[in-house]
């Protein structure tokens, strides 16, 4: 098989969680890395993200699962109950036979955990080197180059340029420029300390209670000395796409009709932090020459999946993966990756905006969603989810390869 054989770095816009996770994949498929990080310093904002066994797959591939389970606090089981009257609607367990099944555990973690994880194993391999306070702001291309410059002259040259610059990537509005759809949906989220989070609901568990038009998530981070606190409900007012200081005032004014057990959660933490979420339409193309998307630049969502990190990873993996199987020939492995990514991510989008829908039902709807999985086994969950969990190393390409493969 070809390896290497330029100079040039490849070049990574962003250092985010998709943006280390892909430099760790360019080291082990033997190349150096260069990534750009706009804010000043390399670090995540957010609080705590769920990781199925699919994630695991890919630390492990990226060197890093030790790391990661070390940071992460394993589910019993993922639960859902009603917020009006505390029917359960639906329980996972993510025991043995759950990791026997997939391979990989359920966990969560804090988001900054994770990204600590993929920034150490870039470090330790000598081969990443990272430029904080860089916005690319020009893009040039030749056949075999990328040239990049920031917004304060500083020129890069590489090899290729992977944009894992998030939400609001600027690589994708150069090449795409398509609009954000903005949901109306307003994301609240803290971490509480275990002394200050009550007793009854210190549950071993991806926890979530659905209202109308709104729903609480909680589950314990950091060895159960914290634990994570989500809200969402759909806002009254017309919502900018964006990351604002919370009002404990505002979020408590959206969850009058709901269970006191649950709607204590929103008056445990200090201070929250505001998201008003938008996801953008799936696009079939990302790659543009040397040019190609990754992450929340390729395929934003909604949270309702718990699944945007995990694809942002997973592609990294399938990114190391396609170069791998074209013998390093960048053109073939940049269209591979894109064949590979593009209708599982877009199953998550497109996924994220139903589940929204079924957690927020009203009415009648509500009464179906209750219903939905009344009696249903762990091996018919399990059988469900198959086609999210059951994601690995071996079979990351096989959708690029049955796409590009000649027809009989």
């Amino acid at each position: 098989m070809a390896s290497p054989s330029s100079s040039l770095p490849v070049l990574v816009a962003g250092g985010g969680i998709g943006g280390a996770a892909t430099a760790l994949a360019l080291v082990r498929q033997g190349y150096r890395v260069q990534v750009f990080e706009q804010a000043p310093e390399i670090g995540e904002i957010g609080a705590g993200i769920q990781l199925g066994p699919n994630a695991f797959h890919a630390f492990d591939a990226l060197g890093v699962g030790e790391k990661t389970r070390s940071r992460s606090v394993f589910t019993d089981y993922m639960v859902m109950h009603d917020a009006v009257d505390g029917y359960q609607v639906g329980k996972i367990p993510t025991d043995e036979n759950f990791r026997q099944r997939f391979g990989n555990p359920y966990a969560v973690i804090h988001r900054a955990d994770v990204h600590m994880s993929l920034i150490e194993g870039a470090r330790e391999s000598g081969q990443v080197e990272i430029f904080t306070n860089t916005r690319i702001d020009q893009i040039e291309q030749t056949d075999s180059s990328v040239t990049v410059q920031a917004a304060d002259g500083r020129r890069f040259q590489g090899l290729a340029l992977i944009a894992a610059d998030g939400v609001k990537s600027v690589v994708r509005e150069k090449y795409v420029g398509d609009p954000a759809r903005v949901t109306g949906h307003v994301v609240y989220r803290a971490v509480v300390d275990k002394k200050d989070f009550p007793d009854e609901l210190k549950w071993n568990a991806a926890s979530i209670w659905v209202g109308p038009h709104c729903h609480l998530v909680h589950y314990p981070l950091r060895g159960g000395e914290q634990y994570n606190v989500v809200v969402t409900f759909h806002s009254r007012q017309q919502e900018e796409w964006g990351v604002t200081e919370g009002s404990k005032e505002e979020v408590q004014s959206y969850f009058q009709d709901i269970l006191p057990i649950a709607r204590q959660l929103i008056d445990l933490p200090k201070s929250w932090k505001r998201w008003a979420t938008a996801d953008r339409e799936p696009i079939g193309q990302w790659t543009y020459g040397r040019v190609t998307l990754l992450g929340d630049a390729a395929h934003p969502t909604t949270q309702y999946m718990a699944q945007g990190a995990c694809m942002a990873i997973e592609d990294a993996v399938t990114l190391g993966q396609a170069l791998a199987a074209s013998e390093h020939d960048w053109s073939r492995a940049l269209h591979l990756y894109q064949q590979a990514r593009v209708a599982r991510t877009a199953r998550i989008v497109l996924s994220g905006r139903e589940m929204g829908r079924i957690y927020h039902a009203k009415g009648v709807e509500r009464l179906v969603r209750n219903d939905l999985w009344r009696g249903r086994s762990p091996e018919r969950f399990y059988d469900a989810v198959q086609w999210l969990y059951g994601w690995n190393v071996s079979n990351c390409l096989d959708a690029g390869l049955r796409e590009l493969a000649p027809a009989a």
